[in-house]
């Protein structure tokens, strides 16, 4: 009976507990009503635009909803779980239990909750992003513009297509294998972590509004807006949409030496050419080159990186540099492609630094968490930041 009791004041305990973080949760999600409001007009645009132009069998939302739970459901909280975990068991006894009563304190709790609920709405726009992406190519009857794109592209490089420069001094099917890996593997784990880390922890705080409008105007305005009207397919298809296999062949001919590989660039155009030309819907399938949405987030979080710290910020430019290459090597773009992302990056940048206000910001004072008694950082703590 005494065992059963208190299995049952534990039950209770921790009932109350997750309804404590639920409710400091409630305020810090209707902060963020204007970012849910985005996500709603921006689903619905999408959905006219899919039927207007007769390609409402191009939704992807239903592709989204097990990988986007598994990673920013389970995937990334272990992780920074783990994380927070290390950092506690290197610090000294008494910080040490300090940093754990913060870290799992109701308001810290809460923060992370409001921003998972965030991130789930963030499931949604990505549906409606790779709907509208898969419905460009309708509304264009195909893809007018890569002829254009690439004489350009060899008119600004002397002449020259790039990638042929790239292969003077980087035709290695050792280099070949590390940038696929970073292009396919380390861009979303650095890209999607970022904007995991922004929405959930409250040490960002003060740029969480700011920070995830940038993110998806730049999905919107690079990925959507100024690649369904300028639609071009890319040096991975050129021969497709144009009948002209000989441009890029060569460079195509030595991407496919790696075809078998996990991260292979081939393999993945050709899966995005089979679902094209089947008119089918895959996960973030679609095809449009101009401009790159690769490059446009990297620079996006090489803006923000440099706000937060000068250095970290000189090596994410760096990145943004390395991954605009990448995207010319490995045939997935134009240079140009890569050259308009960043400077639309930038644009949307500073109009948000001067549109978007600075969210309140949560400071480190010991304040008495009113469920637990822990020192915690509480809304009530926090400062407006401009």
């Amino acid at each position: 009976m005494q065992r059963r009791l208190g299995t049952m004041t534990k039950s209770s305990v921790v009932f109350r507990q997750l309804w404590a973080v639920i409710k400091q949760a409630i305020p810090l999600i209707r902060r963020d009503s204007g970012v849910y409001l985005f996500i709603v007009v921006y689903t619905l645009a999408g959905l006219v635009f899919l039927y207007a132009i007769g390609a409402a069998d191009r939704s992807a939302y239903s592709i989204y909803f097990g990988r986007w739970i598994l990673l920013n459901g389970l995937m990334l909280p272990t992780f920074a779980i783990i994380v927070d975990i290390s950092l506690l068991i290197h610090r000294t006894d008494i910080r040490r239990r300090l940093a754990a009563k913060y870290v799992f304190s109701t308001s810290r709790l809460a923060y992370s909750l409001s921003g998972l609920c965030l991130l789930m709405a963030l499931m949604i726009f990505q549906g409606t992003f790779t709907s509208v992406k898969n419905g460009m190519p309708v509304w264009q009857d195909g893809f007018p513009f890569d002829v254009l794109h690439a004489d350009i592209d060899a008119f600004l490089h002397f002449g020259a297509d790039p990638w042929r420069w790239l292969y003077l001094v980087a035709k290695n099917d050792f280099v070949r294998a590390a940038i696929e890996w970073n292009y396919n593997v380390f861009w979303f784990v650095l890209n999607f972590g970022a904007l995991f880390f922004v929405a959930t922890s409250p040490r960002t705080a003060s740029v969480r509004t700011r920070y995830v409008i940038c993110f998806m105007v730049v999905w919107i305005v690079v990925g959507n807006i100024l690649a369904g009207l300028f639609l071009s397919a890319g040096p991975a298809f050129y021969g497709m949409v144009t009948g002209d296999t000989a441009r890029f062949g060569e460079q195509l001919a030595f991407l496919a030496r790696g075809a078998e590989s996990s991260n292979s660039a081939v393999s993945y155009q050709q899966y995005l050419w089979r679902l094209h030309e089947a008119r089918q819907t895959g996960f973030a399938s679609g095809i449009s080159a101009f401009p790159s949405v690769h490059v446009g987030l990297a620079m996006l979080n090489a803006l923000f990186a440099w706000e937060y710290n000068r250095r970290l910020g000189a090596v994410a430019f760096v990145y943004v540099a390395f991954v605009a290459v990448s995207s010319v090597y490995l045939a997935w773009h134009y240079a140009i492609d890569g050259y308009a992302a960043a400077a639309v990056s930038v644009i949307v940048y500073v109009a948000a630094r001067k549109l978007v206000p600075a969210d309140r910001r949560y400071v480190r004072r010991p304040a008495q968490d009113t469920q637990s008694g822990d020192i915690a950082t509480s809304p009530e703590a926090a400062v407006t930041v401009s």
